[in-house]
Order: structure tokens, then C-alpha cells, then sequence
């Protein structure tokens, strides 16, 4: 019977270790967030498991959501090419003065997913938009 020294297993951890690093370095997350900055798009969520819809249209500057009927404005300041700030144009009350920060994670044709939260909040949340069109 052969007897495996210490060495030999540090080694052969090490190797695959590698392996494993070198496999996942080859996965590569999209991020074409210029393809997002303008066009309409949808956002689906649930709130108490019914399905809520927002639409909006964006372009370099200006943000028009229309939810349930209600349509607002924001403006829009790209912090990068995936990042963005949105403040409400005519806030109604303290909550919609505040900023929103949004960035976009990961893209793919014609989605995006995205966390969103209020400037200088550690809550975040997640959520999918799809480009609607151009």
C-alpha cells in the first residue's frame, strides 16, 4: 500500500483549487447597460402575491412611470454607464423626495436585473425589467 504525504495533498488541493478558479473565471456576467439607457420597458413584481405592473419610458435624462393609472417624472443622473440616480420631479410627500439608487447588475437581449435603493440605505432590493421597445 502507498502512503500519500502531506505534500501530496496539499498539491493535488491546490490543483484543483485552480481548476475551480480558472472554470469560474471564464464566467463572465453581461453588462451592455448602454443598450438600457433609452426605450420603454415593463417591470413585473408581486406585492402580497398580486401582480403589479409598471411601465416606463426613459431617455438620457427624464424617466415618465406610469403604475395603476398614476403617471410620475423623474430625472434621471447617470453615475456610470450601470448606475443612475432617479428624483422625483414633483415629489408628493417626504417619501418621494427622497432619491432612488439604481444600478444594474446583469444584462442579457432584452432584460436587465437590477438593485434599487434609497440613497444613502443599505435595504436594497432586486428586480427584472424588459425592454418593451426601442
Amino acid at each position: 500500500m502507498r502512503h500519500i504525504s502531506q505534500r501530496q495533498i496539499k498539491m493535488k488541493k491546490t490543483i484543483v483549487l485552480l481548476l475551480l478558479l480558472t472554470l469560474l473565471s471564464c464566467y463572465n456576467t453581461e453588462h451592455n447597460c448602454k443598450d438600457f439607457k433609452t426605450g420603454k420597458f415593463k417591470f413585473e413584481y408581486k406585492v402580497e402575491g398580486v401582480k403589479k405592473t409598471t411601465v416606463f419610458e426613459r431617455n438620457d435624462s427624464i424617466e415618465i412611470e406610469t403604475f395603476e393609472g398614476k403617471t410620475d417624472t423623474s430625472r434621471i443622473r447617470w453615475v456610470n454607464d450601470c448606475e443612475y440616480v432617479l428624483q422625483k420631479i414633483h415629489p408628493k410627500n417626504m417619501v418621494e423626495k427622497k432619491a432612488i439608487m439604481m444600478k444594474i447588475l446583469t444584462t442579457t437581449k432584452n432584460s436587465y436585473i437590477f438593485e434599487f435603493g434609497i440613497v444613502g440605505s443599505d435595504a436594497k432590493q432586486r428586480g427584472t425589467v424588459e425592454k418593451v421597445s426601442e
